[in-house]
């Protein structure tokens, strides 16, 4: 039974790992919590590495958030994630770990990215300027595991998921992603008795959205890959306007309101369409349609909402 370490379990990337992994049965996971290892902390991060000895890593732990978020805490954003990148990378190096699974985002590639984006489209032009920080921060991970790859012929890859939804994400009305955010907020305008709910922007950007666990079943595809490639693309392939995504969610939530956008706030970057033609030319694709993946993502929230579990 091969041993893996998921960083960042209580998340919700992480969680759905864990998920996934335990149902499977083929792995011994190891796990830990931000007060038991500060992945921050090059030393200990090393020496629990050392200590454990995984055969697997899987770097799904991250400081994540929407353009709000992005925008207003760019230096945190690249710290920390450039930190837990470096100190994992390097740590299953020393400590021999023969495998490293990265996971990434779409925002690594141009703002301007032809669409839907190949993978070979990386580092050609500007990139969106509201999560650069981030996004140079994943970058960086993407590229320690390509040339230690190269050059110590370890086999460290990486995945780049689209925007990702499901259990266990984060429904603050600044600091999540668009489809929690929306959820929570249409959710409070129902139950107020609301006329209407604003959403930033003109509601014409397009956005792809998978659901967190088929990224899980992606991840553990590309495990079992002799010869993955350096980085891959992982998404549905199609996309959605954000004025159509609230009106799926109004329509998941039962809100009758009307719909307002406010095209003083920042769309972000116009269009973030995948090209996922590798990864499905290698047997993945997902399972869990969006109109599926929405209701059980809004029983969730009104699961953990009810439980105080809820992360508000």
């Amino acid at each position: 039974m091969k041993k893996i370490y998921i960083s960042g379990h209580r998340g919700m990337v992480g969680s759905a790992l864990v998920r996934y992994a335990e149902a499977s049965g083929d792995y011994q996971i190891l796990t830990t919590t931000r007060s038991e290892l500060d992945l921050c902390n090059q030393a200990a991060v090393f020496d629990y590495l050392e200590k454990t000895q995984p055969d697997i890593v899987i770097i799904a732990a991250a400081k994540v958030g929407g353009i709000h978020a992005n925008s207003t805490y760019p230096a945190d954003f690249i710290y920390e994630n450039l930190a837990i990148a470096s100190n994992l990378v390097e740590g299953s190096r020393r400590a021999n770990v023969p495998r490293v699974l990265f996971l990434g985002s779409s925002c690594i590639y141009p703002k301007l990215a032809p669409q839907p984006m190949p993978e070979d489209c990386l580092l050609t032009s500007p990139l969106e300027i509201t999560n650069e920080a981030y996004a140079i921060a994943k970058i960086a991970g993407l590229k320690l595991c390509q040339h230690y790859r190269a050059q110590h012929g370890l086999l460290y890859h990486s995945a780049m998921p689209t925007n990702l939804y499901g259990p266990g994400d984060n429904y603050h009305l600044e600091n999540s992603h668009v489809i929690p955010a929306m959820i929570r907020r249409f959710h409070e305008a129902k139950q107020r008795g609301d006329a209407s709910v604003t959403i930033w922007g003109t509601g014409t950007p397009r956005r792809e959205f998978l659901h967190v666990d088929d990224l899980a079943a992606a991840c553990f595809h590309l495990l079992s890959l002799e010869n993955p490639p350096d980085w891959v693309n992982v998404g549905v392939g199609e996309d959605v306007t954000i004025l159509e995504l609230a009106q799926l969610i109004a329509s998941t939530t039962e809100f009758y309101g009307e719909i307002l956008t406010d095209p003083t706030k920042p769309d972000g970057t116009p269009r973030k369409l995948m090209d996922t033609s590798k990864i499905e030319a290698s047997g993945w694709s997902p399972a869990i349609s969006f109109q599926e993946g929405l209701r059980a993502a809004y029983e969730d929230f009104l699961t953990s909402q009810q439980a105080g579990a809820a992360r508000l």
